[in-house]
């Protein structure tokens, strides 16, 4: 076993044994929660290793690093999933390897992923990004939606041509009510997720929780938490 591999490994045992405590102490199975490791800055050899580890999730944040990093892993059984702000100029080339995009957050970004979906001849999954810090413009610090513009983007998804509705994701806000309350922010996500499953029974999933939060995430009753530094080290700097 090379170096890397044997650091991986470690690191992605730690982390599973933090999520297994953490559904321990919620009751709730092992199962019920799904490990996405988010790989950016990080090469595609690392996505190779984490594979063979049995990783089957990741997740990427910038296009110019994800596209060929997706080209170069195409071989392996995993699902892609674009977590960061997504403009629409990048879509086309997001829809060729991204399975799940977590960022949706704006009806054009939602006309623009169904179009090149329906052009890729591809189902690509939707979650709407849930601004928990959102003022006055409707928008937070860090992409997504005001609570109050869910259901209208949400069924926009449903009915878009070529995108899935698969739920909920949010970043624990920095700013507004729920700063340094993370368990508070997710169990907020929560109740929103209830609210839309109502309509759209299908949308299950529930993204929330990163390295350094993903118990309390887990607490609220979090689908999938979204790891990172944790379990590939700290990120070098863009530069």
């Amino acid at each position: 076993m090379t170096d890397r591999k044997t650091e991986l490994a470690a690191n992605l045992a730690k982390v599973e044994e933090r999520i297994t405590a953490a559904c321990v102490a919620a009751g709730r199975a092992r199962e019920e929660v799904t490990l996405i490791v988010v790989t950016k800055t990080y090469p595609a050899g690392d996505v190779r290793i984490l594979s063979e580890l049995g990783v089957r999730h990741v997740a990427e944040n910038r296009d110019q690093d994800a596209a060929p990093k997706a080209a170069a892993c195409a071989d392996l059984p995993l699902t892609w999933h674009f977590v960061g702000q997504l403009q629409t100029n990048k879509v086309r080339s997001v829809v060729g390897y991204a399975d799940v995009v977590q960022s949706v957050d704006r009806s054009r970004l939602v006309a623009t992923l169904s179009k090149e979906a329906v052009r890729a001849e591809r189902e690509v999954g939707c979650l709407i990004q849930v601004a928990l810090d959102a003022g006055a413009s409707g928008r937070g610090d860090r992409g997504g939606v005001a609570p109050e513009g869910i259901e209208e983007l949400a069924d926009l998804v449903a009915d878009a041509p070529g995108l899935r509705l698969d739920g909920l994701m949010t970043v624990a806000p920095l700013s507004g009510e729920y700063a340094g309350r993370e368990q508070a922010a997710f169990e907020r996500l929560m109740v929103l997720s209830t609210d839309l499953r109502r309509a759209h029974p299908a949308a299950t999933m529930v993204s929330a929780g990163m390295s350094a939060d993903l118990e309390q995430a887990v607490a609220a009753g979090a689908t999938h938490v979204r790891v990172g530094t944790a379990v590939l080290g700290v990120r070098p700097r863009l530069g």
